[in-house]
């Protein structure tokens, strides 16, 4: 990483970004933040963002005349969402920040190159790239930070804090998913400003904390965080790591890929009450919030029977919460009862409540055996029927 090119990658020889560099002009666009920082650190990139020193009209204007979709989803704040060979990309021009309340900042546009890099968060985030030649614009030691993983905020700390509350949260989670050392300074300035965090959209909260639980360092970051009260302001519920560390763990052994709504409910006390408040407080999608109440009962039959009523993922989060198995489930698809309501009445049913409570029967006797086939099952159902019919004949 000691050279000033960018490695060779995947996303660089994207035909469509060939195409939206000439459109720009040569020089007046570099390739700026997660893309230059990931693939300095060998990681996949998935979105792929300029900086230009083109006013946002003129982008459009260029762009749209060679047949590039523009779309003006962030127009105020300078960006460009444009599509070219079916490939998407945001275009930003170069800004310096003139006002900001720590939610939402007032800028100006600028043709230089310093300023822009001056109002990103962290060092290594402020890195540009010559989309051609690969060149490297480091302002900041960026370079020497991501080789140290070392987490740095640009400037002031504490000022880069007030610019967006969010940056607390930002710290932690490149702390977890990189880093190695907290920068001291940008560790006791997210430690005064915590309850900063209440000014912010429980859905940006709950946005960056989601991806900061499935960072390979989560545990031991949450347990910092913790122990500096960071989230206590948004989050009092969660008291200590332990449970996710071992979450963690479980999961590794497992294979399994980590899960942040899985992470978030080891970290809440085990009851449902908490986590559909919790979910509501962080305003979580509707099956966000029934797998985090899911996820607080107990793993209570075996691995498949588990699986079969309440799905595989919600499954695989009860066991791996309980410290339990999961290899039952591994590449499992839960069967479907080879049975209808119509083979019954077939069988000497009347249509009605008999039938679905001897498929419930005939299902709960399948789930016991372990899924046998149809065969077995037809069996099992003559049975079920012949009692009930005999019951009738009783009665």
């Amino acid at each position: 990483m000691g050279g000033m090119t960018l490695p060779p990658a995947a996303w660089r020889d994207r035909p469509g970004l060939a195409r939206l560099i000439a459109a720009l002009g040569p020089g007046t666009a570099r390739i700026v933040g997660g893309a230059v920082r990931d693939t300095l650190l060998g990681l996949p990139t998935a979105d792929i963002d300029l900086a230009t020193i083109h006013a946002p009209d003129e982008v459009i204007r260029l762009l749209e005349a060679v047949q590039i979709k523009t779309v003006p989803t962030g127009i105020q704040h300078g960006t460009i969402t444009a599509v070219s060979d079916e490939e998407v990309y945001e275009v930003t021009t170069l800004r310096r920040d003139v006002d900001t309340d720590g939610r939402h900042a007032t800028v100006a546009f600028t043709d230089d190159w310093r300023e822009d890099a001056a109002r990103r968060d962290f060092t290594f985030n402020a890195l540009y790239a010559d989309p051609e030649s690969g060149e490297i614009f480091d302002y900041f030691n960026g370079i020497a930070d991501l080789e140290a993983r070392h987490v740095r905020f640009i400037g002031n700390p504490l000022v880069r804090i007030a610019e967006d509350h969010l940056r607390i949260l930002r710290f932690f989670r490149f702390l977890a998913r990189f880093g190695d050392t907290p920068d001291p300074a940008g560790l006791a300035a997210c430690t005064d400003r915590a309850n900063d965090l209440m000014a912010l959209s429980r859905e940006r909260i709950a946005n960056e904390l989601l991806r900061l639980l499935v960072a390979p360092r989560a545990p031991e970051v949450v347990e910092l965080m913790i122990d500096r009260g960071i989230l206590a302001p948004v989050l009092p519920e969660i008291a200590d790591a332990l449970r996710l560390a071992a979450l963690a763990r479980a999961e590794a052994e497992a294979g399994v890929v980590p899960d942040p709504i899985r992470r978030l409910a080891a970290l809440l006390p085990p009851d449902p009450a908490a986590a559909a408040n919790v979910g509501a407080r962080l305003k979580l999608s509707n099956l966000q919030r029934r797998r985090l109440e899911s996820a607080m009962l107990p793993a209570d039959s075996a691995p498949r029977a588990l699986a079969y009523r309440i799905g595989v993922d919600f499954a695989v989060d009860r066991l791996l919460l309980a410290g339990e198995s999961t290899a039952d489930l591994d590449g499992w698809t839960p069967p479907r009862l080879p049975l209808s309501g119509g083979q019954l009445v077939a069988k000497g049913l009347t249509a009605g409540p008999d039938v679905a409570r001897t498929l419930r029967r005939i299902e709960d006797r399948w789930i016991a055996e372990g899924f046998p086939d149809a065969a077995r099952v037809a069996a099992i159902a003559d049975d079920e029927v012949a009692q009930l019919l005999d019951a009738i004949r009783k009665s």
